[in-house]
């Protein structure tokens, strides 16, 4: 838990903060976490986008003080991708609404934003040893997270933490072309792939409101974070990506090339004449993945560039707030 010295100062008042909370069936916690947030943040607005809730998560929300929104097609990426074109702000405050995050930690968030001018600030979890994080999500967080450090850079501990704090540049040059819980994935690797500035504050992560139940499904969204990590490496490391291919086709040919050379320098045969032609077949295929990669390389550098063009384009703060 952040200590209340740690919890920062308020944000200046001229400063419009948007609290962003995407929701399905959360009736047992989103009161409280709405009520938590406009206590720490009393400027602040608090938004929760009903993601096509069966109980009374939109009702709890609105009688909390929150403005209540809905998307009707199902899955975080998709609430995600509304919120960040709807609302309009200096600073927004994305948080999941079942209550595992603290609210009080928001201020230091916001000021570490500011202080650094960062486009993003991450809430790493500390979970002081409840069972708030369950052992299967820690592993895979790690596992993920090593991954993604190794292809784009290692400057998160806590890839998948649904808390975090964006300045209004990085919400408008976010495309979030993700549909589910993948979508951290994106952000992160949206930040790094245009080397934003960004930061990570460590904050504390309880248990989930007694009678709610966890969305995230450990085994099959893992494996559509990690397939999101594969799309988005070939999406923005093209050369990497295809040179692996490169060197698993080419060895493979080679493989199969080393006996039908053997036997061929011994006897002056090649009787296996399918298996010949099968090894070059495959080269011509490894050398053609390469040349994929160089080319897809050259035109990702090229959209990475408008890219960056357009997020510089886009003001830090609103205009006339720091920007």
């Amino acid at each position: 838990m952040i200590s209340p010295a740690e919890c920062g100062t308020a944000p200046p008042s001229s400063l419009k903060i948007a609290v962003l909370v995407p929701c399905h069936n959360e009736d047992g916690a989103i009161g409280a976490v709405v009520g938590g947030f406009r206590a720490a943040l009393p400027g602040a607005t608090v938004y929760v986008y009903d993601n096509n809730s069966t109980d009374r998560t939109a009702e709890v929300a609105r009688s909390a003080g929150a403005i209540v929104r809905h998307e009707p097609q199902k899955g975080k990426g998709h609430v995600v991708r509304r919120m960040f074109a709807d609302v309009e702000a200096d600073i927004y405050v994305l948080v999941d609404g079942d209550g595992t995050y603290d609210a009080a930690a928001a201020p230091a968030l916001i000021d570490r934003l500011l202080a650094d001018r960062c486009d993003m600030v991450n809430a790493r979890r500390v979970d002081h040893g409840t069972m708030a994080y369950r052992r299967g999500h820690r592993l895979g967080n790690r596992v993920l997270t090593g991954m993604v450090a190794r292809l784009f850079g290692a400057r998160f501990e806590d890839m998948l933490s649904g808390y975090r704090v964006f300045s209004r540049r990085f919400v408008k040059s976010f495309p979030a072309l993700s549909t589910g819980f993948e979508v951290e994935t994106e952000l992160t690797v949206h930040a790094l792939s245009l080397a934003m500035p960004v930061a990570e504050v460590p904050a504390a992560y309880v248990d989930r409101t007694e009678g709610t139940q966890s969305k995230l499904h450990t085994l099959r969204d893992g494996l559509r974070i990690l397939w999101t990590i594969v799309q988005l490496t070939k999406e923005e490391r093209p050369l990497f990506f295809f040179s692996v291919g490169f060197v698993v086709l080419a060895g493979l040919s080679v493989g199969l090339a080393i006996p039908v050379v053997v036997e061929w320098v011994q006897t002056g045969l090649v009787p296996r004449f399918p298996t010949a032609i099968l090894s070059a077949s495959i080269m011509v295929l490894a050398f053609l993945s390469l040349a994929s990669g160089i080319i897809v390389s050259s035109i990702t550098r090229a959209r990475r560039e408008m890219r960056r063009l357009q997020y510089l384009a886009t003001s830090w703060l609103r205009t006339g707030n720091g920007a």
